[in-house]
């Protein structure tokens, strides 16, 4: 039997083996870090649209902030406005008050009673004078009450005083002032 010699034939075909594994070896790190490359330009790609979308999203929400502010600020000077449009259309409305009020008052007064003073607080009004006697002040108070312009006449303080011999009664009064006109109408919603 003949004998051949394959230890070169086998040392060649290792040698090709391991040129082809390291062939594909290099080929496949380079593949795999194009891939690399190619999945980190893409994923900072994404993420560089993503951070301009938010950037855009944040410049809209700041301009639609600026907007809200601006009508917040409209909002409150147009209830400024309208305060001080109802604020005068409550003084226009009441302006007629005050005559009717002191014409009421020369009638309502009965002969020795004096008023020394008249200060009004929003819709009362307190009296202050000097009556001949404490019927006199009785008789001034149900005359406010009857009438239209005037409601709860409240005695505050009375105190007798003697001056001359004469006896005074002195005297603070609180009274409501209403509007006639309003209370009719505020009568009819009911």
């Amino acid at each position: 039997m003949t004998q051949i010699n394959l230890l070169p034939w086998r040392e060649a075909q290792r040698k090709e083996r391991k040129r082809q594994f390291s062939s594909i070896a290099i080929g496949a790190a380079i593949l795999m870090t194009a891939l690399v490359f190619y999945a980190h330009v893409y994923i900072n790609g994404l993420i560089e649209h993503q951070n301009n979308r938010n950037k855009f999203l944040q410049d809209e929400i700041a301009k639609v902030d600026e907007s809200i502010k601006a009508i917040r600020e409209l909002e409150s000077a147009k209830k400024a406005l309208l305060i001080r449009m109802n604020v005068i259309q409550d003084l226009q409305s009441r302006r007629p008050m005050v005559v009717h009020m002191l014409d009421e008052l020369v009638h309502a007064v009965p002969e020795g009673l004096y008023l020394n003073s008249m200060e009004q607080k929003g819709h009362e009004v307190i009296l202050d004078g000097l009556a001949q006697s404490n019927a006199r002040v009785s008789a001034f108070m149900r005359r406010l009450d009857a009438s239209e312009w005037f409601d709860s006449p409240r005695l505050e303080v009375i105190q007798v005083e003697e001056k001359d011999g004469k006896r005074s009664s002195k005297f603070t009064l609180v009274v409501k002032q209403v509007n006639p006109d309003e209370s009719e109408d505020h009568g009819g919603d009911e």
